[in-house]
């Protein structure tokens, strides 16, 4: 009767109720969950990913911390489930097993495995919400940030500071983000009258590593001339840039202009400080669990498509070159 469980008549919900008063009786949450059939928890699928620290990462832990922040309010614990790169993606069974009660997936790509895996979830009616991943001919909760116009502001800053020969370094394709920024790329070069140069288009993996291992090639364009200005897709790759064309004895701001993506905490404390896009992640996070789990955001209408957030652009030191 304390779970609202099953028919009973008013007087006597009233007498139990009054009893329980009296004794003080608190309802345990674990038999209340398994009256209702409800795990109380939220899972979040999360990419595995060897030697990398997600957690450390300014952006799952953002929107992680979002994440939590509406569960918490509305009573709602995380399972965290890691998903191997190789391994079986199926997320229905987290709710056929009664482990989970929604669902957020962070680092979803576009590969069949995972298509596989959102259909089965999407025909089982399973309350599930992507994060900065789309899958524009499918209805499927989304939550995202405008990249395009975020990829469009970053190369539009460089342009007005005078650059003309813009590459860009950009993450796999099967991220819809990827091809989001990559079209803002393109469509601020196509107002500014700036050809598209495809080999100015270089592909990392949204590490500082594959960052870092990108800079000799680019050196070798900045050096020339062929390159005036880099557009990192996140900070991780144009941090890694960055010091990787340092060993070249190149610094941004000096041999060449720099903006990032993602306003991360290491963007504001290298030197230079590098200029970037604000994604708000935590709010993206907050946003994705209330569309699940709070009533007033959960409504039929927002069981399907996608909401999109603003960024904002950062200017700061990478992105004015300084005359020598």
């Amino acid at each position: 009767m304390l779970n609202n469980v099953g028919p009973m008549k008013e007087d006597t919900r009233e007498r139990v109720l009054q009893a329980a008063a009296e004794l003080g009786y608190v309802p345990n949450a674990l038999a209340q969950q398994f009256a209702r059939r409800k795990s109380g928890n939220i899972g979040v699928v999360l990419p595995f990913v060897p030697k990398v620290h997600l957690f450390s990462t300014y952006y799952f832990s953002e929107i992680l911390s979002g994440i939590g922040e509406t569960a918490k309010q509305c009573g709602y614990d995380l399972l965290l489930i890691f998903r191997e790169p190789d391994g079986a993606r199926d997320y229905a069974k987290l709710f056929r097993t009664q482990k989970i009660d929604a669902c957020i997936v962070l680092g979803s790509q576009d590969v069949p495995e995972e298509r596989a895996a959102l259909a089965e979830l999407k025909a089982g009616c399973f309350p599930f919400c992507l994060v900065n991943q789309r899958y524009d001919e499918e209805p499927y909760r989304t939550v995202d940030a405008d990249h395009v116009a975020g990829s469009k502001a970053a190369v539009k800053h460089l342009i007005e500071q005078g650059s003309r020969s813009i590459a860009f370094v950009n993450g796999p394709k099967q991220y819809s983000n990827s091809a989001d920024r990559l079209e803002g790329y393109k469509e601020a070069l196509e107002e500014a009258a700036i050809a598209y140069v495809p080999e100015r288009v270089y592909v990392g993996n949204y590490s500082r590593k594959s960052g870092y291992e990108l800079a000799g090639q680019l050196a070798e364009q900045i050096r020339s001339g062929s390159i005036d200005a880099v557009f990192g897709a996140n900070d991780r790759m144009a941090i890694g840039l960055m010091q990787g064309l340092r060993e070249h004895e190149l610094e941004a701001g000096r041999h060449y202009a720099l903006v990032g993506y993602d306003d991360s905490d290491g963007s504001r404390i290298i030197s230079p400080r590098l200029s970037t896009v604000s994604v708000p992640f935590y709010e993206m996070g907050k946003l994705a669990a209330a569309r699940l789990l709070d009533p007033k955001q959960s409504s039929e209408e927002a069981e399907a498509g996608c909401d999109v957030l603003p960024v904002s652009l950062i200017q700061r030191e990478t992105s004015h070159i300084k005359n020598n």
